[in-house]
């Protein structure tokens, strides 16, 4: 499956802050699809109201980032 030439140009377009949000995201979904093992730390996106988070832990702490408006609960 090609992406789709609109995705890509969105991509190209982004600035570093929707770039990071963006690789938490795909991070976070290859690895529920058990696609990405690694030395990267396990990502879980949790809903928090309309808004989405992702946590993990980094240097024995617990780590958070806004996600956005990104995802409807089934689609985890």
């Amino acid at each position: 499956m090609s992406l789709d030439r609109d995705v890509l140009d969105a991509v190209k377009d982004m600035d570093e802050h929707d770039l990071r949000r963006l690789l938490i995201l795909t991070r976070a979904q290859l690895q529920a699809s058990g696609a990405v093992e690694g030395d990267h730390p396990k990502v879980s996106l949790r809903p928090h109201g309309p808004y989405w988070y992702a946590y993990w832990s980094e240097d024995g702490r617990r780590r958070s980032r806004y996600v956005g408006k990104l995802l409807k609960e089934e689609a985890l």
